[in-house]
Order: C-alpha cells, then sequence, then structure tokens
C-alpha cells in the first residue's frame, strides 16, 4: 500500500522545559465529541476518561504525577480516499524536568522535542497502518461507524506508543505519555486530502 504520511503539529507551549511552571490554556476542536470511553491495553495507563472537549490537565502514569505540556495536531492519509486527523497529547513529569534542568540545562529539552515530535510522528503513522478505515456495512450511522474507528485507532495508538515511550524515557529518564484526544478524532473514507492539514493547523495557531 502507497501510504502518503503527513504529521502537523499546533504546539501551545514554546519549550517543554519552560512548561514545567506553566498552566495550559484548555481548547476545544471542531470535531463531535464521543461517547464511548478509549480503550486501553497497559494498566499503568490512565483511564482517559474525557469530560467534553477538553482533556484531562493532568494524568497519573506509573504512580506519577503528568501534567499536560503539550497540544498537537496531526493528521495522515493512507491514500487518496482514506485517512485521518485529530489532536494528540503530551504529558510530562514536572519533577523530571526540573531535575533535568539542573543537571544538564535546558538546552537539552530542545533534543527532547524534537525526539518527541520524531515519536509522535511515528506512532500515529503505524496506529494508522493497522487500522482498518474501510467502510462497516453494520454500522447505523456515521456517528457510530466514527466511534468505532476511534476506539480502534485509540487501541493501536497505544499499542504503537508503548515501546516507544518506553526507550524515550530510558534514554532521557524524563517520564512522558502520549495519548490520542479520542473525541477530536475524524476519519476520511471517501478522500483525503493531506494539504488541509497544513491550512488547518496553521489557522488554529493563529
Amino acid at each position: 500500500m502507497n501510504i502518503r504520511f503527513k504529521f502537523s503539529l499546533t504546539l501551545l507551549c514554546l519549550s517543554l522545559a519552560a512548561c514545567s511552571s506553566q498552566e495550559i490554556k484548555e481548547t476545544e476542536t471542531a470535531s463531535k465529541p464521543v461517547t464511548e470511553s478509549p480503550v486501553s491495553t497497559a494498566p499503568s495507563i490512565p483511564d482517559m476518561q474525557m469530560s467534553g472537549m477538553n482533556p484531562p490537565m493532568t494524568i497519573t502514569k506509573d504512580n506519577k504525577k503528568l501534567n499536560l505540556m503539550r497540544i498537537l495536531d496531526g493528521g495522515i492519509c493512507k491514500n487518496d480516499l482514506q485517512g485521518a486527523k485529530g489532536t494528540f497529547l503530551l504529558y510530562a513529569d514536572s519533577n523530571d524536568i526540573n531535575r533535568i534542568k539542573k543537571e544538564k540545562g535546558s538546552a537539552i529539552f530542545k533534543s527532547f522535542e524534537t525526539k518527541i515530535q520524531d515519536i509522535s510522528s511515528a506512532i500515529l503513522q503505524t496506529a494508522i497502518e493497522n487500522t482498518n478505515l474501510g467502510e462497516d456495512p453494520f454500522t447505523l450511522g456515521e456517528d457510530e461507524a466514527q466511534q468505532k474507528l476511534a476506539s480502534k485507532l485509540m487501541v493501536n495508538f497505544r499499542n504503537a506508543a508503548t515501546e516507544s515511550i518506553n526507550q524515550f524515557q530510558k534514554e532521557t529518564t524524563l517520564t512522558i505519555d502520549i495519548t490520542a484526544f479520542q473525541p477530536s478524532l475524524v476519519f476520511f473514507q471517501k478522500g483525503c486530502d493531506e494539504s488541509k492539514f497544513d491550512t488547518e493547523s496553521k489557522d488554529s495557531a493563529g
């Protein structure tokens, strides 16, 4: 399959280091909310029970409190017809951030940010590749079809994320989590134009 990958970012913080003591404003996306709760395959990952269209500002992972550090918008086209876009959340342990800043300085977070962007792109690509975006004849309508696809993508995103995140944590000693925000996920089955992802990202950033 010819997979064309496009991942664009909208960042709500200037740098990971700066976010350690900075509260992030809650944002809203334009997509319809999904009523199903996300499915988690790892017991250490929090139950991402969403409230409306606002993501949780903090989560708990491995007995650590992680703060929402960044909100990333991403999109991918598998082919001319199928694809997906949505919002992806980066959480990090502010205690780890402060410790690393003291030990190694703030400049090191620039390399962390590049790694996290690369990891997020690879996770999304793998998750989309492993999600069947074909139309389901047994769904009762578009809303139900979108919900089912969102639940499948959440599982595939978590599966794809686990190993990459664990490796990042070993290399950096920074505890993070990257998750898809289920209510924001939108799927395309009759036409996917990746050029629109850049336009929408710039509009939301400006």
